[in-house]
Formats: C-alpha cells, sequence, structure tokens
C-alpha cells in the first residue's frame, strides 16, 4: 500500500511541477555515397546505421541507398541536429552542409571513396 501511496505521490509532482515525457524528433540528413554496394561493404556497410545509432541520445537509424538520405530518430534533451550532422561526418561522410571528416574518410573502403 505504502508502494502505490509513493509511486501516486510521485506522478502527483511530475505532473504539478510540468515534467513532460523526452521528446522524441526525426531529422533527415543528405549523405552523399558514391559505393554503389554500401550495404555490403564489410567497412561502410551499416556504418551509418550501427555507428551512429550508438551515439548518444540517437534512437533509430535507417539509411536510404536510393536517396542517399540518413534518417535520425533522437531524443531532443539528448541531442541535437548539429550533432548528429557532426557524428555523420566523423564517420566519414558529408552530412547536409558539413563535409566529411577526413580521418573518418580515410577509415572508409576505396570503393566507397569518390573516385
Amino acid at each position: 500500500m505504502k508502494t502505490i501511496l509513493l509511486i501516486a505521490c510521485l506522478f502527483a509532482v511530475q505532473l504539478a511541477t510540468g515534467q513532460k515525457a523526452p521528446a522524441k524528433q526525426t531529422i533527415t540528413v543528405k549523405t552523399p555515397n558514391t559505393c554503389d554496394h554500401c550495404k555490403v561493404c564489410e567497412t561502410c556497410g551499416g556504418k551509418l546505421e550501427g555507428q551512429l545509432g550508438l551515439a548518444k541520445g540517437v534512437q533509430s537509424v535507417t539509411y536510404n541507398e536510393a536517396d542517399q538520405t540518413t534518417t535520425v530518430v533522437y531524443w531532443t534533451k539528448k541531442t541535437t541536429p548539429e550533432k548528429i550532422r557532426k557524428e555523420i561526418s566523423l564517420l566519414g561522410f558529408d552530412a547536409d552542409e558539413v563535409k566529411a571528416d577526413l580521418n573518418g574518410y580515410k577509415e572508409r573502403d576505396n570503393c566507397c571513396k569518390e573516385k
């Protein structure tokens, strides 16, 4: 009974202070890639979805080869679109107007680098 009362009190305090559940947003970033087999490439395949998916505040990542975009669902209290673009850049990909980080670009397979 005490546990139920405690939970009810905590819920009431949260409502009274106006705290909201963390908000999620979605951003789609242009990530051009010249590789014609990105999904199967050992080095780059899934790199955006795998490594970017581990970044703080990122909930999910989907790379669309057809239109060369990366869609990211993220928690607004944990990260920002600017930080997401920077993370993509560090993986060696352009992210909208943010150019690929040179070190990240060097880590990509030769087939995934601009010819």
